[in-house]
Parts: C-alpha cells; structure tokens; sequence
C-alpha cells in the first residue's frame, strides 16, 4: 500500500528492498522514530505498529520538505495496513485527468493546482461519482475512457484524520463551454 501523508510518498510492504540507496535507514526495533532523522529516502524495517504510530504522530500535523519518501518494510503488510486504516475515518473518491487536445484540466484550490475530484455519494458507483465531481467542480461535461488507478493520501478535517482513496479515470472532453469553477468548493480557477 502506498499513501500521501501531506504529499509524501509512504509505502508500505512485506518485500525485502535492498537495491534503491536511502539517505536514512531506521532498522533496529529499539530505535526510535523522530523528526530529525527523517530526510531524504528512508527506509524503516522491523517495525510494525511503532513506526505507523510515529509517523503519523510527525507526518500528519504539517508538511515536512526534507522527507522524499518512506518506506516501512513489515512482517504482516496485511496487519499493518489493517491498523493503519484504523487511526482514520475513511473516504471514498473519484477524479478524472481530463484531456482536450494537448491540454489538461486542472482546478486551483487552497493555493495549489490539483486535480477535480471528490468525495462518492451514497449508493454511486465509482465511475459515476468521478464524472459528477469533475463535472460539478469544472462545469466541462466530460466521457471516461479507461480507468487509471487509485490513490491514497491524508489530512486533517474538524481535528479527525481522514484517508482518502480516490479513483482515478481518463477522461475526454465533451463540451466545455460552461467551464467554470465551483466557488462553493473554494475553487477559484
């Protein structure tokens, strides 16, 4: 499993990996996770709930620039995913890369560009809410024309964590010229 903890790749996994160089290699059971170790690459093993636990405490409250990525090497990727998904409530999403010739539609929201997407109602498919949240936040009537793949990623929302899957379709413009962005959703271009 794979998640964006505020935008930092964090990976976990039951394989051994010993090719890729990390800046920083957290290994013994005792040794503790802390801020100040985590820059670069970094590659944690022998530590299951200890080091999901630490990470999220570190991780989840701001955005740390000097971490690239982290891998956590487990025992039981089931377990561990498991427990992982336990410390969030958990969302469930669509979003589309839509294409009109050379171009990709993209909202800015928060002060980043991103892509449209958002949260599934109740009883929708995933496809269904992926063309509904693109079309609701962009006005572009959109077609799906292969599914991409799903992504994960946190944060924060009235002091409860959220984790977030999202399903990702590529999607073809059908019409655009009710192009504009949702307001209501803090979507300003």
């Amino acid at each position: 499993m794979r998640i964006y903890i505020n935008d930092i790749p964090v990976k976990i996994t039951d394989k051994k990996h010993t090719k890729k160089p990390y800046n920083v290699e957290i290994t013994r059971e005792e040794e503790k996770i802390s801020l100040n170790k985590l820059k670069g690459r970094v590659l944690i093993r022998n530590k299951d709930k200890e080091a999901i636990d630490d990470l999220l405490k570190i991780m989840t409250q701001k955005r740390h620039d000097k971490i690239k990525k982290i891998l956590i090497q487990v025992k039981d990727k089931e377990k561990s995913v498991e427990y992982l998904k336990s410390k969030f409530d958990i969302v469930e999403a669509g979003g589309g890369i839509v294409q009109n010739g050379d171009k990709i539609l993209m909202i800015f929201r928060k002060g980043k560009w991103d892509l449209p997407k958002g949260k599934l109602e109740q009883n929708e498919t995933k496809k269904e809410g992926a063309l509904r949240e693109v079309e609701e936040e962009t006005g572009v009537k959109v077609k799906i024309h292969s599914k991409i793949g799903a992504t994960w990623h946190t944060y924060l929302r009235n002091n409860k964590y959220v984790l977030k899957r999202t399903y990702w379709y590529a999607m073809d413009c059908v019409d655009d010229s009710n192009l504009k962005p949702q307001k209501e959703e803090g979507i300003v271009e």
